[in-house]
Parts: C-alpha cells; sequence; structure tokens
C-alpha cells in the first residue's frame, strides 16, 4: 500500500527475526510503527513486585528496542490497558492498520475482540496472524473434522501435515526500510514505576531477549542427539532451557521446529515431539476453553479432595519429607524453573498423595514458573491429575521414592536444593526415614527436627487416591 501506515503491536513475540505480524506489515506498508504496552490488566494481578517474569520482559523489551533503533526504527512503549493504549495509539498515529499476532487464551481473545471492535469503529483496520505455534486453531482436525483428544493421533497427523512450507523463515530484514520513528517517542519504564523490583534473574544466569535464547539454542544443538537419553534427569544438563524463551517469543518456533526436523536422529525427534505437545495443549485450549477452569473430563469434575492447607503449605514450601519433591518445590521457588520430570512428579505427589485439587498446584505454579504459559501449565496439570485430556491413567500414580532412585541416583540434585540431607548416603537420601537408625545418627541428622518426616505415607495414600477416582 503506497504511502500507507501501519502500527505492529508486540506481544508473546519479543523479536525481529522471522515475525510474522512484523513481515506482513513491513511488506505491506511503506512505513510502519512498533509498540509494546505492559499491560495492566495483567500487571495486576501480579502477587509479588519481584516477578522475574515482568523483569524477563523488561529486559527483552529493551533488548528489541535497541534492535529496531539500530534497522531505523524505534519502539514506543506503553503502560496501562492495552484495549485502550492501542486505538487510541492507532488513532494518534493516524495508521491504516494494526498487525499482530495470535495468542489463544480466553482473556486474551477476548482483549483482541475488544481491541478490533474499537479500531473498527475508527476505520482501522486489524490483522492478527499465527507466529507461535507451527499448527493452530483448525488446522489439524480428525479425519471427521473434529479436533484431537489423544496426542498420539495427533502428533501423526502433526507430522503427515508437516512440509517445508510451514518452517519457512519469513523475510523480514528484507523491508526493514519501511520501519518509521514517531515524532514523539513513548521510551520504556523503569521496573519501579510499574509497582516491580529487579529479582535474581540475571544472578541466577538467565539471559533474556533474542540475544540469551540465541545463545541457549548454540549451546543446545550439540547435545540435540542426546536429548532422549538425557532429558529425564534433572542434575544432567539433558534440556534445552528455552522454555521461557518459547513462552515470550524471543526465538521463531519455526526455527527451533525446523532444526529438529532437519537433525532427524532420535533425540531431535523426541524433542520436536515436544514442540508438538505444546500445540496440542494450544489446540486443546482453543476447542475446550473450559479446561482453563475446570476437568476436560466432566465425570471428574466432582471429585471429593482433602485440600488440607497444612499439606498444601507444606507442598508449595519444599517440606514434604519426600527429598525429591521437596528439591523440586525449592528449585522451582528459588528460581521460576522446574525439569518436566519433575513437575509431573510433584503434581503427582500433590494430587495423588496429598488429595488436594489440581487447581491449587496449577495456581502455583502459575505464580512461580517463569515460563508461565496457561495452555501448557493448564495441560500438564490435568494430565497429571487424570482429569485431562490423553491423561495419565488415574491408577498410574508416581511413587516419589522410585522416582527419585531412577531419576536422581546419586542425588546429586537432592544434594542441591536440600543441603541438610548432605551427609546421608545416596541409598538412604531418597528415603531417610526408612535408613537405619545408625545411620540417621552417624550422618548427624535428626528427623524432625533438621528436616521433616513423610507428611503422609505413599502406600496409604496411594489406596484412599485408588478408591477416590474410582468412586
Amino acid at each position: 500500500m503506497k504511502n500507507s501506515t501501519a502500527l505492529v503491536w508486540f506481544r508473546r513475540d519479543l523479536r525481529v527475526e522471522d515475525h510474522a505480524a512484523l513481515y506482513h506489515a513491513l511488506s505491506g506498508h511503506t512505513r510502519v510503527y512498533c509498540v509494546f504496552v505492559f499491560d495492566t490488566d495483567i500487571l495486576a494481578a501480579l502477587k509479588q513486585p519481584d516477578d522475574r517474569r515482568v523483569e524477563f520482559i523488561w529486559h527483552s523489551v529493551k533488548e528489541l528496542s535497541v534492535t529496531l533503533k539500530n534497522l531505523g526504527g524505534e519502539l514506543m512503549v506503553c503502560h496501562g490497558g492495552a484495549a485502550e493504549e492501542i486505538p487510541a495509539l492507532a488513532k494518534k498515529l493516524a495508521v491504516r492498520a494494526v498487525y499482530c499476532n495470535h495468542d489463544y487464551e480466553p482473556a486474551a481473545v477476548a482483549r483482541d475482540q475488544t481491541v478490533a471492535a474499537s479500531l473498527a469503529a475508527q476505520n482501522i483496520d486489524f490483522h492478527t496472524f499465527k507466529d507461535q505455534v507451527i499448527f493452530e486453531k483448525d488446522e489439524v482436525l480428525t479425519q471427521a473434522g473434529r479436533p484431537y483428544t489423544v496426542f498420539t493421533p495427533y502428533k501423526n497427523a502433526w507430522l503427515k501435515k508437516l512440509d517445508g512450507f510451514f518452517l519457512k523463515a519469513y523475510p523480514v530484514e528484507k523491508y526493514v526500510a519501511h520501519l518509521a520513528s514517531p515524532a514523539a517517542t513513548l521510551t520504556l519504564p523503569s521496573l519501579e514505576s510499574m509497582g516491580f523490583r529487579s529479582t535474581n534473574l540475571l544472578q541466577l544466569g538467565i539471559q533474556p531477549g533474542t540475544s540469551g535464547a540465541r545463545a541457549l539454542f548454540e549451546d543446545f544443538q550439540p547435545r540435540m542427539a542426546g536429548y532422549k537419553a538425557r532429558r529425564d534427569f534433572p542434575a544432567v544438563k539433558g534440556v534445552s532451557y528455552l522454555s521461557v524463551h518459547n513462552r515470550f517469543g524471543t526465538i521463531s518456533i519455526r526455527e527451533l521446529a525446523r532444526r529438529a526436523a532437519q537433525e532427524n536422529n532420535e533425540g531431535a525427534n523426541t524433542w520436536l515431539s515436544e514442540l508438538i505437545w505444546r500445540d496440542f495443549y494450544f489446540a486443546i485450549l482453543y476447542h475446550f476453553p473450559h479446561a482453563a477452569e475446570r476437568s476436560f473430563k466432566p465425570e471428574y469434575g466432582a471429585l471429593k479432595f482433602d485440600n488440607d492447607e497444612y499439606h498444601f503449605k507444606a507442598w508449595c514450601e519444599g517440606r514434604t519429607g519426600y527429598p525429591l519433591v521437596d528439591a523440586a518445590m525449592r528449585q522451582l521457588n528459588q528460581t521460576g524453573f522446574m525439569h518436566n520430570r519433575l513437575r509431573m512428579i510433584v503434581a503427582s505427589f500433590l494430587v495423588k498423595d496429598l488429595i488436594i485439587d489440581w487447581r491449587w498446584g496449577e495456581k502455583y505454579f502459575a505464580e512461580q514458573l517463569n515460563d508461565f504459559d496457561l495452555a501448557a501449565n493448564n495441560g500438564g496439570w490435568q494430565w497429571a491429575a487424570s482429569t485431562g485430556c490423553d491423561a495419565q491413567p488415574y491408577f498410574r500414580i508416581f511413587n516419589p521414592i522410585t522416582q527419585s532412585e531412577k531419576f536422581d541416583p546419586d542425588g546429586k540434585f537432592i544434594r542441591r536444593y536440600v543441603p541438610e540431607l548432605q551427609g546421608l548416603s545416596s541409598a538412604d537420601l531418597h528415603a531417610p526415614w526408612l535408613a537405619r537408625p545408625m545411620d540417621i545418627a552417624s550422618s548427624g541428622i535428626v528427623l524432625g527436627k533438621h528436616y521433616p518426616k513423610p507428611i503422609v505415607d505413599h502406600a496409604t495414600a496411594r489406596v484412599k487416591a485408588l478408591a477416590l477416582f474410582r468412586s
């Protein structure tokens, strides 16, 4: 469109490279402005001022701003309700259209509908594009035209549909000359001015922005072939650690999937399956939005959980008396990260051992995880709770002791986050209360004083959980 102006609204896509909405705006307009909104409707729900996610976004937005400036553009940064800020800014800049990428969460869908209606009232177009997944919405359906609710058939259909077209990068660099700078800039507000403060994010070695994503991906590529063999061991560097970057779109999902497909070995194919799980949970949330609030399987909607507040607090704080569960929860609290194998173990423990509603755990994860994503978090919790689509059958209950012995055999992970158990042998570390009294005494540990005794007996809790689900 000759001499036309557009606005690109960055959200969960904090990068310039291979960016769908940015590409379409730049290729279709001669002047393109860019904006990011620290949305107060989202920020107001965050409980703590030291939220690592806000700081991650802040640093990523800062890097994005520098990148756009180096290319001849500028990133305007607003702090307010996005539903009001975007239409107001579009009007002020006299743009012809606003471009952004799809967001699939129910609240985001409602927000975008409000923005679209406000823009339409001003005769401004609103264009949205697929960018954070490979396949979305109705792109992968059964032969009957229905959404898949079981992963393996979905994965097979996903792989069958995949070709080079869906992994192709958007050549943003061809049109960067169309980036524009507004007359009046909206600069990046400080964390403090928005009611937040710096965390231990950078001290943890987490590098935000595309530069951080790029460094992690380059580190992971030589390890990708060994992913399947190493991914389940939390003390081993086996995973990519890219989940927070996928959450905020600092690297293109197409680039990740393309590399995995090109490698085409056991490790790469297993990692690609994890990316497909991500698409699957987005599709589930899109087709079955009720899953965000209640059990996907209605027959489990009326489960009578114990919901013991003391037990829940002990789980949150890593004081259950089961070392691997406690180490995992302490890692989450200290770093905002939890290894995927551990997410399954602690979720199973909360629901099946402590008999606590999965929504309590889902909410706690939502508050703590750096990579919190509604679709994946909800899907994972409902899988562990046996209430979701293609979930763990209710009679398969993780044994926290055998899981510990299998996936942290030397206790390296446990010793890192539960240092009070340092003196125990690797054999005794997984279930200290079962150790010989003389071995416990020689370690200098007093159970119930230095480290808690188990708050429940796993075997007894397992019987109770089975009865609950059968009823």
